[in-house]
């Protein structure tokens, strides 16, 4: 792959991980958290999206979704298995969230494909997404676990991937802007965390 194409490659890699995954993830977090509320709260918010036609749903989950998932998670795990860690030479905290971007991001294919199999597969098999299906997922302790390392991860490649994004787009070039984009994406990783871990918590 010449250098200007794969420069193009990783911006739109970039690009596409925050615009529209990322802005999925949030709103994915946002309806999970309506969990908080109990079951009718949940079914209620869920059962909004019934309300789109569905040819226009569908339409909506494979451009707005899938699509760009899928080239977001393939072409990031042939950066993670391409790419040259240092860590054990520069053991720099930015060496080391490289790092952990990778690894998360390795590990989020597979939990998304489970998730996406759990859910959205069984409902186009007849199944009802709704209150009592997560609940029925999440009672096994070790599923609960996956969900929560799933959530945790998913989380932290999103906000270390911001950063990123600022820093490759040229929209944080100084290392004073930087270290503040630092606090700042730390603290969207705390906020995004708690909610996620809270929601899937709301369904035990």
């Amino acid at each position: 792959m010449s250098k200007e194409r794969e420069f193009l490659w990783r911006r739109l890699h970039s690009l596409l991980g925050v615009l529209p995954v990322g802005l999925f993830l949030v709103f994915h977090l946002s309806m999970n958290f309506t969990a908080v509320g109990g079951e009718q709260t949940y079914n209620d918010s869920i059962g909004m999206m019934e309300l789109i036609p569905h040819p226009l749903l569908l339409v909506m989950e494979w451009v707005i979704i899938y699509i760009p998932l899928m080239f977001h998670a393939f072409y990031g795990v042939y950066i993670a298995f391409t790419a040259t860690t240092n860590t054990g030479r520069f053991s720099t905290y930015r060496n080391w969230m490289f790092t952990l971007q990778r690894f998360t991001g390795v590990f989020l294919v597979v939990f998304i494909a489970w998730h996406i199999f759990q859910t959205r597969i069984q409902k186009a098999l007849g199944a009802s997404v709704e209150y009592n299906m997560i609940k029925d997922i999440v009672d096994n302790p070790l599923m609960l676990a996956f969900y929560i390392v799933g959530i945790l991860s998913a989380t932290f490649h999103l906000s270390n991937g911001l950063w990123a994004f600022l820093v490759s787009w040229g929209i944080t070039q100084s290392p004073q802007s930087q270290k503040i984009a630092t606090y700042v994406t730390n603290i969207i990783f705390v906020i995004l965390s708690i909610a996620g871990v809270v929601a899937i918590l709301s369904f035990v």
